[in-house]
């Protein structure tokens, strides 16, 4: 409550400010108005439905990730009527207003793609030292 209240911290770098995007990144698709938290809750829920049937435990922590910080963004659509936003980066370059969830969004992504691209290298790491059992799934697709 207290950035509702109109509490902002200004730093060299970082700034705390309160910001209602009503897009989604860097505010588009903000013409959708109340549409787009319901096309976003459908995604969301169709990424968890694939994982349900995918069944890959290798995926299960970025899809966590992934899922923790849509959900968090479509709560705050349904509840303050756009996704809060608090963080600004003004360090060396001006970059958009953004939150936590963002940020997890963000490294879930990196990860599944990371997943996906280095899959020989990862399955080599994963059988050597984690033993993970999507070492064996992940073989069988190459």
């Amino acid at each position: 409550m207290l950035f509702v209240d109109g509490f902002r911290y200004y730093t060299d770098c970082i700034d705390l400010i309160l910001v209602y995007n009503k897009g989604v990144a860097f505010s588009m698709l903000a013409f959708l108005d109340e549409w787009l938290k319901y096309i976003q809750l459908v995604l969301v829920l169709g990424i968890l439905i694939y994982i349900i049937v995918l069944k890959e435990m290798c995926y299960a922590f970025p899809i966590g990730l992934l899922l923790g910080g849509a959900f968090s963004n479509v709560y705050d659509r349904f509840i303050h009527e756009g996704v809060v936003d608090m963080v600004y980066w003004h360090c060396g370059f001006n970059f958009a207003v953004f939150n936590f969830a963002d940020v997890m969004i963000d490294v879930a992504v990196i990860y599944i793609l990371v997943l996906n691209f280095k899959a020989k290298k990862l399955l080599k790491f994963l059988s050597t030292s984690l033993n993970i059992c999507c070492a064996v799934s992940l073989k069988s697709s190459l």
